[in-house]
């Protein structure tokens, strides 16, 4: 692993992270109307971000999205941020937390698979290998509950958001980088939010917070929304949308440890085990277990993307200004493999972060939503959304 595919695994993982601990701020929140709170914290991320986009030159990319593109970011609001938590929310009526989790926690299987099937490819093995073992960490880490028909209904509803948070946002994350992308999509949430609001609460979709509630809302809009967002799709322009989704797994793991560290719940050898899973998943679907080859030998193209998603570059990254044939001994590299600019709005110009394409095979990944409720002192789950 090269150290760009090394800087956005650390990206991913601290994303997915923050919305792990995330989840004692979300009990906090039960008494708060939902639809008021998350348009609270939507619209407060995205106010947060707007000094950050350099005035009017930032966002001027937003002049290249066509009505596919604006579609698009439609529905990653409404399927991967504002349905996924009220598919939690409906699936813990009549299943315990760990129930939605733990499905959820399949995201990286469902990516694996169906990103590369959608694209024409065969799945990676090593990425599928690591999903199947992320999964199965979380549920070590979460355990099963009790549950019933519609609770696993709602929780398989819940895992298509959290796919859908990830997946819908690879092709317009080329056009607006990380933070452009989560601005607009916080903003898109906060008044979709308030709409379901008002139609289901009426004039009580809204209520001045108590103390803790309003520190609750703050942590969710800008450390789980704004940083949690803005990291974790810098990542995926990294290490592409399939190898980002297996670090979900660190969502359950830092949410056991944070609950454990108030004292609502205990980390036992379950949760160490499971944690061990999911980073033995993760590393092996990211290629931290490959060797590279000695360095006579033919240097192997590897895709930094990390999912076909077009991005191949040679183990040995010429930087940027340089020719883009080198030649190791008797081999020459293509024109093809170059490193790939990083998208607008990128924030650190680095001219070797892989880019998906939005008709290319890479389709950019979940994210971490705070969203999910942890209810009776046990890790919940959640995605960037």
């Amino acid at each position: 692993m090269n150290a760009n595919s090394l800087r956005g695994v650390l990206l991913v993982t601290l994303a997915y992270a923050l919305v792990g601990a995330s989840f004692t701020a979300n009990s906090l929140l039960g008494d708060y109307p939902y639809a008021g709170g998350q348009a609270l914290r939507y619209a407060a991320a995205c106010l947060l971000l707007l000094p950050l986009l350099g005035g009017r030159r930032g966002l001027a990319p937003l002049r290249l999205l066509t009505t596919r593109h604006w579609v698009r970011l439609a529905a990653l609001a409404a399927v991967g941020m504002v349905g996924f938590n009220l598919a939690v929310l409906a699936a813990e009526r009549t299943a315990e937390p760990a129930v939605p989790g733990v499905l959820v926690g399949c995201a990286p299987v469902v990516v694996a698979v169906l990103v590369p099937l959608a694209e024409g490819r065969r799945p990676a093995r090593a990425v599928l290998y690591g999903a199947l073992l992320v999964a199965a960490g979380a549920l070590a880490v979460q355990g099963w509950g009790r549950t019933d028909l519609a609770g696993i209904g709602y929780s398989v509803a819940a895992l298509a958001g959290e796919v859908g948070f990830t997946v819908l946002a690879v092709p317009v994350l080329r056009v607006l980088g990380p933070k452009l992308l989560t601005a607009v999509v916080c903003g898109i949430g906060a008044a979709e939010s308030a709409l379901l609001g008002l139609a289901v609460d009426g004039t009580d979709v809204l209520r001045m917070p108590t103390a803790v509630e309003a520190g609750a809302l703050v942590w969710q809009a800008a450390l789980a929304t704004v940083v949690g967002f803005v990291l974790f799709y810098m990542g995926v322009q990294r290490i592409g949308v399939e190898r980002a989704t297996l670090y979900t797994g660190a969502i359950p793991v830092a949410a056991a440890l944070s609950a454990a560290l108030v004292g609502t719940a205990a980390f036992g050898l379950p949760q160490a085990a499971g944690a061990l899973l999911v980073g033995a998943g993760a590393a092996l679907g990211t290629g931290l277990f490959t060797r590279r080859r000695a360095t006579g030998s033919t240097p192997a193209a590897q895709d930094v993307a990390g999912d076909g998603s077009g991005a191949v570059v040679p183990p040995h990254v010429p930087e940027a200004g340089q020719p883009a044939e080198r030649r190791r001994g008797s081999h020459t590299l293509t024109s093809r493999q170059v490193p790939v600019p990083g998208a607008p709005g990128d924030g650190d110009r680095d001219g070797r972060d892989a880019a998906p394409d939005e008709h290319g095979p890479a389709r950019d990944q979940r994210l971490v939503k705070a969203g999910g409720a942890t209810r009776g002192g046990r890790p919940g789950h959640g995605h960037l959304g």
